[in-house]
């Protein structure tokens, strides 16, 4: 197929991630799903759309820009446990300073959880997950894959934060300097952090053992 299945992926990944967070599109999916269900929907249809996006990559024409070492392996699976950690820390709880949180009125400045060091924990998972793979993936479709996701995040950052500016108003402000001071208590980690971590790191190890199933490939050396 050439690159057609790559370019169309390419495609339909941007659309999938851009008109369901749209008006009328979002009020009206979530008066009918929910804020919950709106995001559990919309969370597997971008998960499956980047499997295929990437699956695509890999059937894209090989043009090499540059060899395969041994060491880069390491390099992805030391940069693997922090994404798996963050995205365990932020995934389905409050956070109305990005995309995808949920329960937002439910937001504690108090108890920001990660978000008192990032606003934006998700597309850092995603900017971290791109260059750990551009490493060992040196062929242009790859590069291309991984290098458009890296600046998909960081661009997007600067976007949502336009937007919930312009949404929040004096409140984006307030709730971001009260998330900053809340207290932290040293060395104490409460369970629902620990299940959390738990998870993040049973994800790890579950994507190390799936991703030769998923696509193709064994991460480890």
């Amino acid at each position: 197929m050439g690159w057609s299945e790559f370019a169309a992926a390419f495609v339909v990944f941007f659309l999938s991630h851009s008109i369901p967070v749209r008006a009328p599109v979002r009020p009206w999916a979530q008066a009918r799903l929910g804020r919950a269900g709106f995001t559990a929907v919309y969370s597997a249809l971008s998960l499956t759309v980047l499997v295929w996006l990437i699956g695509a990559a890999g059937r894209a024409p090989f043009v090499p820009l540059w060899d395969r070492a041994p060491w880069q392996a390491h390099v992805t699976l030391a940069v693997m446990l922090p994404v798996c950690l963050i995205l365990a820390l932020s995934i389905a709880r409050p956070n109305p300073f990005s995309f995808g949180g949920a329960w937002n009125d439910r937001f504690d400045p108090r108890r920001p959880g990660i978000v008192r060091w990032m606003r934006h924990p998700l597309l850092l998972v995603l900017a971290l997950w791109s260059g750990a793979h551009v490493v060992p993936n040196g062929d242009l479709a790859h590069v291309i894959l991984f290098g458009t996701f890296a600046a998909f995040a960081g661009l997007g950052g600067r976007l949502i934060d336009r937007r919930q500016r312009r949404e929040m108003g004096g409140d984006w402000d307030r709730l971001r300097k009260a998330a900053r001071a809340a207290p932290t208590v040293a060395g104490s980690i409460s369970l629902a952090t620990a299940l959390r971590l738990a998870a993040g790191i049973a994800l790890y190890v579950g994507l190390i053992g799936l991703h030769p199933h998923l696509f193709g490939v064994r991460p480890l050396p």
